[in-house]
């Protein structure tokens, strides 16, 4: 099993749960500030290690009218004060070869879109940074698939890679989350992820929007960390129904702390007896 050092932390399937947490969108730098404060300090009390994500452009939204965040420039900055200030990695998506680089200057974790994952160049380029890599399953891939994206990404001679599962499309408007992709992945060496949020998602399930069953990602999370996984990776808002982005399958902010303590007597369990396949 590899193990991969992002910023101080040490991250794989046989290590202490990593929880990646906060808001979908950047909203401002009080408001970034502010979650991820609660979420380091929920996570120093259970023994998670804690990266903060979020993401300065949603250029996937389900209409043209969707709200898509602060923008590169002024998103990297909020970044890196979240950083500075709390001493904890950052991790965004990005969604062109250019933003790889700008932002591979920023933060600890380029996150490759669900949606953008067999994408070559963009793989290419998010290697050649050296930042750690997360790259999310294609909604329309098998777990199996992910080997040759694992080997784009290791042709730039990076081995800072991650792989979450986020759900498979089943049917219009729906996921499925099969476990068996989880340990199927680990098979490549590389930390898993679950994604415990987008896993719920009802992709363009309110028409002009995306919809979710919130009440949901805790059971994704709890599941998917008793099999003995890297991180989970969860969306948190103080407010979810009020969020820009995302809302239905946001867990509210209040209720993290009492997940993630949750979550690590899972990790503890699971760890001590891993899983063979």
């Amino acid at each position: 099993m590899k193990k991969i050092d992002i910023n101080g932390l040490t991250v794989g399937n046989d290590c202490p749960l990593t929880v990646i947490a906060g808001p979908c969108q950047l909203e401002s730098l009080d408001h970034a500030l502010m979650i991820a404060g609660k979420m380091k300090e929920a996570c120093e009390a259970a023994g998670a290690q804690y990266v903060f994500k979020a993401s300065y452009d949603k250029a996937n939204r389900t209409s043209l009218s969707g709200k898509r965040g602060l923008g590169i420039d002024k998103g990297l900055e909020v970044l890196a004060t979240v950083r500075d200030t709390f001493g904890v990695p950052v991790l965004t998506d990005v969604h062109t070869e250019e933003q790889c680089r700008i932002a591979g200057d920023v933060v600890d974790i380029l996150q490759i879109p669900a949606f953008l994952c067999r994408q070559t160049d963009m793989l290419l380029a998010a290697g050649n940074t050296g930042k750690a890599v997360n790259i999310k399953k294609g909604q329309f891939l098998a777990p199996w698939d992910m080997d040759n994206v694992v080997s784009k990404v290791e042709s730039t001679g990076n081995e800072k890679i991650l792989l979450t599962e986020r759900g498979t499309s089943f049917g219009y408007n729906a996921l499925v989350a099969d476990m068996r992709g989880l340990p199927r992945m680990a098979k490549t060496g590389y930390p898993v992820v679950m994604d415990a949020t987008h896993s719920v998602q009802q992709p363009g399930g309110q028409g002009g929007s995306t919809g979710g069953q919130r009440e949901f990602a805790p059971v994704m999370a709890r599941a998917a960390v008793s099999l003995g996984i890297a991180a989970v990776f969860i969306e948190t808002h103080e407010d979810p129904d009020n969020a820009p982005s995302d809302g239905p399958n946001m867990i509210y902010l209040s209720e993290m702390p009492h997940l993630i303590d949750t979550l690590m007597g899972f990790d503890a369990l699971a760890k001590a007896n891993p899983i063979r396949i």
